[in-house]
């Protein structure tokens, strides 16, 4: 089947689909009898108070749980007792588990299994971006007349695509995917090779010959892919950007004394970052940033991320304990200017929240857990704490939240993670035994355009009095379950008092005739009947010696 469009990813369809197909060719009506129906995957994103998931896995490995996040506390999902290692897709449909003789994938509400794939001794694996393909790499079962030891698989399907050989796993990711999952492309010695999706087969079926290819990257935002290759004798060292489909080559940069160069991308390509470390003669290695322009540092370079919407990016450098925090921003013309530098800061790496602006500078392991969170709107520190012997940091997919946590596998004690604002400000604390790694849930993109996303943040003051009250049901002592109970039998009460004031109602004609046709519904109906008494009874009796008050 070319083309089938499946209707199953609304909750209110149920097990019954209906199939739409668009084909010119002879269609197998057999394939499509029998999809079976395996629950809504996103479930997750009709939570009414829009709550992220993570993935935590604890006691040494032993225990795996799904939790939402919570201001006040977490809220379990799910848990199994499984000994496993996991991994969310990249829009979070699906949780992939490791086991000995291949992988699952786990998702829909009570997260079932979804698809297995067998491939003995799995240890690494990636998502396709479009989530339609999975790579698994096996040390295991590679053959000369069967290569087995990559293996890309069809999700939907749960068929083996194709299978390839694997001389090395050490720079994992072996395949890197265009931004659209259309294309995937592989380095091996002198040769890059581009692969078209779904046929699996190389573009133009032939390989690109590049002598001394060392790395490569595609663009996030255009079909193009950047690669450098070092020196040789006395050819210099060249960073190269090309147009993959055309096999154009746009820019070209020759580098001289060039050691090693890393390629960083700007999350929208709209930048390209090259750190080149070199030898000039006469010193030791020196690093220059060729954004096809930049300053050079006379310092080792210790950490440089871009920030994911804008064009800001952020260095560390210099030595321990002097390491320096240099803010840049890249503007229209190309001209990068230095926006603010703060000394001596206890930081070995950056962590740029996913919608930008927010950052946290921390010193992870052996600096012991310094957290510095910075707003670079005006480059001011909010806060400067510490989550001792912090090995992990993971922003929360929207960057509302931040996770610090010490991991089991690096530090055998005090194994916990810890739930901060954006702000810095702490908001929980949870101690799990052996804890081991958490994981965010990632969401898919937004259907909304940019138009209507600057409406919705025009018109945000309508919606803040829904947010408030929410925020004070949140705050509140009891819970939201306690709550829920409290409405629930409020309403069966009131269901029962109207109830019972029919049935009072109809029975009055009843009460008159056993009471003789004197009304006592009301306490002034039969006034002239009254009879009035005065009891008088006695309380209590106290004697006072009037001569102890003179």
């Amino acid at each position: 089947i070319d083309s089938v469009v499946v209707v199953d990813s609304v909750p209110q369809v149920g097990p019954e689909l209906e199939f739409y197909i668009f084909s010119d060719k002879t269609i197998n009506y057999d394939s499509v009898k029998n999809y079976v129906f395996r629950g809504f995957h996103m479930h997750w994103l009709e939570d009414p108070d829009c709550r992220d998931q993570y993935s935590v896995i604890y006691e040494s490995g032993e225990q795996t749980a799904i939790f939402s996040n919570d201001s006040k506390e977490p809220i379990l999902v799910e848990e199994r007792a499984v000994k496993t290692y996991v991994r969310w897709s990249l829009k979070g449909t699906y949780l992939a588990t490791f086991h000995q003789r291949g992988i699952a994938l786990w998702g829909g509400e009570k997260f079932k299994q979804i698809q297995r794939f067998s491939h003995q001794g799995v240890s690494l694996i990636d998502f396709s971006p479009c989530e339609r393909y999975v790579v698994t790499f096996s040390p295991l079962m590679d053959t000369k007349e069967d290569p087995q030891a990559i293996i890309i698989w069809d999700i939907l399907t749960g068929q083996k695509k194709r299978g390839f050989h694997c001389e090395s796993s050490a720079h994992w990711h072996i395949f890197k995917w265009s931004p659209d999952g259309k294309c995937f492309a592989r380095m091996t010695q002198d040769t890059l090779s581009i692969y078209e999706i779904p046929s699996m087969s190389l573009l133009d079926k032939k390989s690109l010959k590049i002598s001394g290819i060392k790395d490569f990257s595609w663009s996030p935002g255009d079909n193009i892919i950047a690669f450098w290759v070092p020196e040789d004798k006395d050819i210099p060292a060249r960073v190269t950007l090309m147009q993959f489909l055309s096999r154009l080559e746009i820019r070209v940069r020759n580098l001289f004394n060039v050691v090693d160069c890393k390629l960083h991308w700007q999350r929208q390509g709209d930048y390209l970052c090259v750190k080149v470390d070199r030898t000039p003669r006469g010193s030791g290695i020196v690093t220059n940033f060729e954004i096809f322009r930049m300053r050079e540092m006379k310092e080792s370079i210790i950490g440089f991320a871009w920030e994911p919407n804008g064009g800001r990016f952020a260095v560390l450098h210099g030595k321990s304990p002097r390491i320096n925090a240099s803010f840049y921003h890249v503007k229209s013309n190309g001209k990068i200017d230095l926006i603010k530098m703060f000394d001596n800061q206890q930081a070995n790496s950056i962590f740029w929240s996913p919608q930008g602006q927010f950052m946290v500078l921390a010193g992870l392991r052996s600096m012991n857990g310094a957290l510095v969170f910075v707003d670079t709107s005006d480059c001011t520190i909010m806060y400067i704490v510490e989550h001792y012997m912090a090995s992990d940091v993971e922003w929360d997919p929207t960057g509302r939240y931040v996770v610090t946590s010490v991991s089991w596998w690096s530090h055998k004690v005090d194994n916990a993670y810890w739930l901060w604002t954006f702000q810095g400000h702490l908001v929980q604390k949870n101690n799990k035994d052996r804890f081991c790694q958490l994981l965010w849930r990632q969401c898919p993109p937004t259907l909304l355009s940019q138009e209507q996303i600057k409406a919705i943040k025009k018109d945000l003051k309508k919606y803040s009095k829904i947010f408030e009250q929410k925020d004070r049901l949140s705050q509140s002592k009891a819970s939201k379950e306690l709550v829920d109970k409290r409405h629930l039998m409020m309403e069966e009460y009131r269901r029962y008092k109207d109830s019972a004031i029919q049935l009072y109602n109809q029975q009055r004609e009843l009460r008159l005739q056993l009471r003789g046709g004197v009304d006592t519904d009301e306490l002034d109906s039969n006034v002239e009947d009254w009879e009035e008494e005065a009891i008088e009874f006695f309380i209590s009796e106290e004697i006072i010696n009037l001569g102890d008050l003179m």
